[in-house]
């Protein structure tokens, strides 16, 4: 079983659903999911991932891990005390062939199936894995002792590293033994982990606030000119000064700055990124601080875009003295193999029967079933396309 517990999630899935339950309880929605790696057929694997799906919907919450739950204080207990009964519905997942690719289909109820995203994605990676491994040569912890041996031997200021690793894991073992293996050999870099279970385990602080999902779903909530402002200030209104990293690029960096204004920059602790050129946008980040009479070092810049080692010196280097920064590191950590780490996503494409969309400023990663929405969306923002 790869999924033992609904804990094994990122915390955003968490901090979202309680948004939901507050002010969205009655919104539909629909996920799609796509693997953009080349060359790789998932279809032979539809029955492996079915069980895994049958066995995670017969997980529930239990009085320990709703217990640590209770421990973090800007979940509300009263949503946490909604999660005792919950299960997650099977009819709501659907897997089919479409295009000669696995296709995968979550549609329902928001809060029923915001959960659904992080474990699915786990599964499909672990089940496709472990059926390869004989065939895939070692190589993991070779680069896991290269990565460590690198950031033991750094004697001048740590940088900080939230490991952010689940959704595209080569196994649940595995990212636990990474962690753990951070843990032990360069614990000045680690702060925490977005996964929730792993938090509960290690005693560690978990990181997490909003996913693309989030702002997406606002689209169709909200006049579309302004659904940055309506999810930004939802957000507020829920946590009240908590969880306080915007995400930025939903529609593209330039738009959220234009929508970023002045109250909502003073308001939140900071950006993370999560797409496009990460010098170019923390650059843009920064100027904007600055013309809007705010310290840059006061705030925080979080980068979480397929990031490695080598980069977050890269970056660390560039921005220490200017804004403070973190690093949210997923696949380099987790999947870093000799086969190639999947590139798999899920994505929410409809709410409330409309069209949602992530517009973004890397080319590629715009995923959205309607090509005139994508242009409405385009021309209400002025993003041009990315080539």
């Amino acid at each position: 079983m790869i999924i033992e517990s609904l804990l094994d999630t990122d915390l955003y899935k968490l901090t979202m659903m309680q948004v939901v339950a507050h002010r969205f309880p009655f919104v539909d929605v629909e996920y799609a999911f796509k693997c953009r790696s080349r060359g790789v057929d998932l279809r032979p694997f539809q029955q492996q991932i079915e069980a895994e799906i049958d066995a995670l919907c017969a997980l529930r919450f239990s009085a320990e891990e709703l217990a640590f739950l209770r421990t973090i204080y800007y979940l509300n207990p009263r949503f946490i005390d909604s999660l005792e009964r919950l299960t997650l519905p099977r009819e709501a997942v659907q897997l089919f062939e479409e295009e000669g690719q696995l296709a995968i289909r979550v549609a329902g109820n928001w809060f029923q199936t915001i959960l659904f995203e992080v474990p699915l994605l786990a599964i499909v990676n672990e089940v496709y894995f472990r059926t390869r491994s004989a065939q895939i040569p070692t190589g993991g912890q070779e680069r896991l002792d290269a990565k460590l041996d690198r950031l033991a031997a750094v004697t001048t200021e740590p940088f900080k590293i939230i490991e952010f690793g689940t959704r595209r894991r080569y196994s649940r073992f595995w990212q636990r033994h990474v962690l753990q293996q951070f843990l032990e050999r360069a614990p000045q870099f680690v702060i925490g982990t977005s996964n929730v279970a792993l938090a509960k385990q290690f005693q560690l602080k978990v990181y997490g606030t909003m996913a693309h999902e989030y702002l997406q779903a606002c689209q169709a909530m909200a006049p579309l000119h302004e659904f940055q402002k309506f999810a930004l200030q939802a957000w507020a209104d829920e946590y009240r000064g908590s969880l306080g990293i915007a995400l930025s690029d939903v529609v593209g960096m330039d738009a959220f700055l234009r929508d970023f204004d002045r109250y909502f920059a003073m308001l939140f602790e900071g950006c993370r990124h999560d797409s496009g050129d990460p010098f170019v946008w923390g650059d843009k980040l920064i100027a904007h601080y600055q013309g809007l009479g705010i310290d840059p070092m006061t705030k925080a810049a979080v980068f979480s875009d397929g990031l490695t080692i080598d980069r977050c010196f890269e970056l660390h280097a560039y921005f220490r003295n200017r804004i403070r920064v973190q690093f949210g590191v997923g696949t380099h950590l987790t999947n870093d193999w000799d086969e190639p780490a999947l590139q798999i996503v899920m994505k929410m494409t409809r709410c409330q029967g409309q069209p949602v969309a992530k517009l973004s400023d890397s080319p590629g990663k715009t995923m959205c079933r309607s090509e005139n929405f994508i242009r409405y969306l385009r021309e209400v923002f002025s993003v041009p396309e990315v080539e």
